[in-house]
């Protein structure tokens, strides 16, 4: 019997697409992920011991395991090939750990896209587990588990049973708390915005906007301001003061990263940041996208050169600038994973069936890759200054795109260019010119709190503060909102009461902890680490000994704290003398009696939307959700009426609304 080489990968997938490429004298098999783990009934880590991990093997991968060890003992020689990056280097490690001695040798080969060329290419440079790489996961993976381990039971007897905290998961709840109390203490204030239709010797009238009075910004707070002004503007004199006119290049945005894809993928997409790397993967996997967690711009050579011919082939030379545009990298990345940009493996849609969601992405990455080298979009913008009287200066602007340049990908966007050409292009005018005054406009504003957090929104704050890295923006998000501390409404997060409570009980007994720039230094440190430039073992150290004396102070001083709860109009119908409250539990909320443990009364919590009926049978709207979390809106009779809706029956009235005022007016 001829020894075959035997390739180790993480998935079936991966081992599937990598057959393709490989002969007969290979044999591929998957880990199926992490085999070894921190265990989970114990620390599992030495802390008098240089915080050495107890790593046991993980109990569903015995069979895994057993069959790997068969195969690794009549193998030729052994290739580790899973991701390239810190958890592919760690996981090849372990995978060493656990085959221990073998005849065969083992190496390790690494590639950034599943394709022939590049196989071949890492078939010929063999080469070692980079332990750089994996002292960084293991350092991660160790600091986690003591704050983790360790502050669990801290909440449990200070807030509420079966809480747990994260390193950085507490942070990013931190973020979206404090979002939450700035818009709690936000007071909106009154201004006006003054409009002017106004017309010149052209027929068109255009629309401009009051921006200074007596060469101040203009800062209209009250209705009788604004009263005061409309009365003088319509005795004044007005005419065109001056006009800018300029050409404007807007270039193209960089191919995407780990972190632009998610945030990009929320927006036109509405993927959680989750499903996003769930999909990004399956396509990775499947050979027909670059390694996807990466924080690099850059392009390959030989993949621009063929972006470029793609370019001209497709939308003509016009298309395509003189040179290759180079983005340039932000973030300190080791050398070792300086991974490119993700990009499509071939300028082609795919021949394989795809699923629904993976073409969606699949094309995002695409069009955003070839539009990531294509030339500028020009436009001719022009900014018409007008004086009304002697102390009022209104602006109009308005651009007209000559060249769609790299937008000419966007079929979509081409339709909104063509609606704003519409509406943005001013009359020729000249300086000087007498105007007439159509109609003014004064309109009511209030000023606005700062936005809650959405999945594109929070994931960019994260990066900015440099919190988190790209393998880990999904699963942040997902812990926070599985443990109850944050929801998700309409694409929105909100801190739960819960949240909330947790939030400030951690940042006020751990202040450094779970600060933002503590937070993004450790971060700094993991990847000093990545790049062997220091050893993990000091920087647990240092974290770990300042962290365990707070932790035994606060555990004795510190004062139970009580989670407000959400109260209800209703007695409980059990005991009679409780309140039915709304509480928070593993799978959502629920009620239960406020007499609790006396009354262990709980049901089901139904969300109702106060003033809106079923459109099918006039019974009550309620807010529901699918096996996957996600909310939808149905009838409170279900399933003697089966009416639902994606779409928030408030804001569809509001909109009906808002049309039959707008008919009503014309």
């Amino acid at each position: 019997m001829t020894k075959k080489t035997l390739i180790i990968v993480e998935s079936p997938t991966k081992s599937r697409t990598l057959a393709r490429f490989l002969g007969d004298g290979y044999e591929l098999m998957a880990t199926m992920g992490h085999l070894r783990n921190l265990p989970k009934t114990k620390l599992g880590v030495d802390v008098k011991g240089n915080f050495k991990p107890q790593y046991v093997l993980i109990e569903s991968k015995k069979a895994v395991i057993d069959q790997l060890k068969k195969a690794s003992r009549v193998a030729k020689q052994i290739f580790l090939a899973t991701d390239p990056d810190r958890e592919g280097e760690a996981i090849a490690w372990h995978t060493v750990k656990i085959l221990g001695d073998t005849a065969a040798p083992i190496h390790r080969i690494s590639f950034h896209e599943i394709t022939r060329q590049a196989i071949e290419e890492a078939l010929k440079h063999l080469g070692k587990i980079d332990m750089h790489l994996v002292d960084a996961q293991q350092a991660r993976r160790v600091l986690d588990r003591l704050v983790g381990y360790q502050l669990s039971p801290l909440l449990w007897r200070k807030v509420r049973l079966g809480l747990s905290a994260g390193r950085v998961q507490s942070v990013a709840l931190r973020l979206v708390v404090e979002r939450e109390q700035e818009i709690g203490k936000f007071k909106s204030e009154e201004y006006w915005e003054l409009w002017a239709e106004l017309k010149g010797q052209p027929e068109p009238t255009f629309l401009a906007k009051l921006v200074k009075i007596e060469q101040k910004t203009a800062a209209v707070k009250n209705q009788t301001t604004a009263q005061k002004i409309v009365g003088e503007l319509q005795k004044a004199a007005w005419q065109v003061a001056k006009i800018d006119r300029k050409e404007v290049h807007r270039a193209s945005h960089p191919p995407f990263t780990t972190s632009t894809m998610q945030q990009r993928a929320a927006q036109k997409l509405y993927f959680s940041s989750r499903k996003t790397m769930q999909v990004a993967q399956q396509l990775y996997e499947q050979g027909l996208i670059t390694y996807h967690r990466t924080d690099s711009f850059s392009l390959a050579s030989q993949a621009v050169v063929q972006i470029r011919r793609y370019i001209n082939s497709v939308y003509g030379a016009n298309y395509l600038p003189l040179e290759p545009r180079v983005f340039k990298t932000r973030s300190k990345v080791a050398a070792q994973e300086a991974h490119e940009a993700i990009r499509p493996t071939r300028l082609k849609m795919p021949q394989e069936k795809l699923h629904r969601d993976e073409m969606r992405l699949y094309k995002l990455i695409f069009n955003r890759t070839v539009a990531s080298q294509m030339a500028a979009a020009v436009y001719d913008q022009t900014k018409i200054h007008v004086q009304a009287g002697s102390q009022y200066r209104f602006l109009a602007e308005g651009r007209v795109i000559k060249f769609l340049g790299w937008l000419k990908i966007y079929s979509d966007k081409i339709a909104r260019v063509s609606q704003v050409n519409q509406k943005a292009e001013l009359p020729k005018l000249a300086e000087g010119e007498k105007l007439k005054l159509v109609k003014l406009d004064p309109q009511q504003k209030f000023t606005q709190p700062p936005a809650r957090y959405n999945e594109a929104s929070l994931i960019r704050a994260l990066e900015q503060r440099g919190i988190g890295r790209p393998s880990t923006y999904a699963p942040i998000i997902s812990t926070i909102q599985a443990r109850q501390y944050v929801e998700r409404k309409e694409r929105i997060f909100s801190p739960t009461n819960l949240g909330v409570t947790v939030s400030n009980f951690l940042v006020r007994y751990f202040p450094e902890v779970f600060d933002y720039d503590f937070t993004a230094q450790l971060e700094d440190q993991l990847d000093e680490v990545a790049r062997g430039e220091r050893r993990w073992q000091p920087v647990i150290k240092e974290f770990y000994q300042p962290f365990t004396k707070q932790l035994a102070k606060v555990m004795k001083e510190s004062q139970r704290v009580k989670i407000p709860v959400e109260k209800t109009d209703q007695k409980c119908p059990q005991c009679q003398k409780g309140d039915l409250i709304v509480r928070v539990g593993r799978f959502g909320k629920f009620l239960a009696c406020s007499r609790f443990p006396e009354c262990r009364y709980t049901s089901n919590f139904i969300e109702k939307i106060e003033g809106i009926k079923c459109p099918d049978c006039g019974g009550e709207v309620v807010i529901r959700k699918t096996r996957s979390k996600r909310q939808f809106f149905g009838c409170s009779r279900y399933p003697q009426c089966r009416w639902a809706s994606w779409r928030d029956p408030r804001k569809m009235l509001a909109k009906k609304s808002a049309a039959k005022n707008k008919l009503t007016s014309t």
